[in-house]
């Protein structure tokens, strides 16, 4: 079995600063045996980490539209930030990828998909991100699980680490898989597990990106 982060972002973030080696040798201090990196805009540090670990990594990317984020699952090339919204779900489908939607609904994240545009694309969502260890706990938890259920759509949970120590925060323990099809045969017999984010793990979450911002320009 695997136990799957389905949401790791790396260096090639702009908000997050954790070294590609640092992501792989924790994951395996932990026991994470299969990472979903999804950098912001780019496939780059999913690629590297991909050649580096010595464990199955999915090549993602979370894409910058106008209405909110989505994420490309599979992806063999980059999608440029900036898109419609469903220019960037036919460019991920046209490489095959799997759509997800993470950390819908949420309010405090400005860069989360809202109600009419996930409604509006819904037809075209292959996964829906149902646990998200970022998400404050004012939030509506169960919402997006809701629709999922609702809507027939996968589940999927990750950390959404951009700190290394985040890492394993939510993950899916899940079978084997050995590309998208396969992929979501596996998360329909997953099991969400992790201990979430405290408050702790936020304000330092929030204070790393705060230092990238000011002094790693």
């Amino acid at each position: 079995m695997l136990k799957a982060d389905l949401h790791v972002h790396t260096h090639y973030s702009g908000d997050c600063s954790s070294p590609l080696e640092d992501i792989i040798e924790y994951s395996l201090l932990e026991g994470i045996n299969c990472l979903n990196i999804c950098d912001h805009n780019t496939i780059e540090g999913a690629l590297k980490v991909k050649e580096m670990a010595p464990f199955k990594v999915i090549v993602s990317e979370e894409i910058e539209t106008p209405e909110g984020e989505v994420m490309g699952l599979f992806l063999s090339e980059t999608i440029p930030a900036g898109l419609l919204l469903e220019e960037a779900v036919e460019a991920i489908k046209s490489q095959n990828g799997l759509v997800c939607v993470p950390h819908p609904f949420e309010m405090v994240r400005s860069s989360a998909m809202k109600a009419p545009a996930l409604e509006r694309i819904k037809h075209m969502v292959d996964i829906i991100e149902v646990r998200n260890a970022k998400t404050w706990p004012i939030q509506k938890a169960n919402k997006p699980l809701q629709f999922a259920v609702k809507n027939n759509l996968r589940c999927s949970a990750g950390s959404d680490a951009h700190t290394v120590r985040e890492i394993g925060n939510y993950y899916v323990e899940m079978p084997e898989f050995s590309g998208p099809d396969s992929f979501l045969e596996s998360l329909d017999k997953g099991k969400i597990k992790g201990p979430g984010t405290g408050f702790t793990t936020h304000f330092y979450s929030m204070a790393c990106r705060a230092y990238n911002k000011i002094c790693l320009k």
